[in-house]
């Protein structure tokens, strides 16, 4: 079975990525702040996107109460996330003093679509704290209870 990230998950990414990339684009302050901001959220993106988001894309099938035992390979995906998520935390951190940065940056320079990026990107970070790596891994969970009775 291929976990598949949800496809809304995958156009926000898609749509913060192109954002920050014309971000990157700007000279002076703004164009250095919102580099170092790629260069924290790509590496972090990119495990999100190899072991964090996908586990949810089983969301709809385990809301109809489908199980089979071919989810059990979701379990490396999860315990991935589960081991690693103190790590992922921490990269948030850094990731939001950066975009901090360059929402202070983008208020001097009255840069108004900056502000609402960093915004935006700090709301997706903690709707992924609190929601999203959190359903993860109780897929994982919920999975090995009812396979490993």
């Amino acid at each position: 079975m291929e976990y598949k990230i949800p496809q809304p998950l995958k156009e926000e990414h898609q749509e913060l990525h192109a954002e920050l990339v014309c971000a990157t684009q700007e000279s002076g302050e703004i164009g250095e702040a919102a580099r170092a901001v790629a260069e924290l959220l790509h590496p972090h993106f990119v495990k999100e996107e190899e072991y964090a988001l996908p586990p949810l894309g089983l969301l709809p099938l385990l809301a109809e109460g489908k199980v089979t035992t071919d989810m059990e390979k979701v379990f490396g995906l999860t315990d991935i996330l589960k081991t690693g998520l103190r790590q992922m935390l921490e990269e948030h951190k850094a990731i939001v003093t950066a975009l901090n940065n360059l929402s202070e940056i983008a208020k001097k320079e009255n840069k108004e679509e900056y502000v609402r990026f960093a915004k935006k990107l700090i709301s997706h970070a903690q709707t992924e704290e609190e929601v999203l790596y959190p359903a993860a891994i109780l897929i994982g969970e919920y999975l090995k209870l009812k396979l490993r009775k």
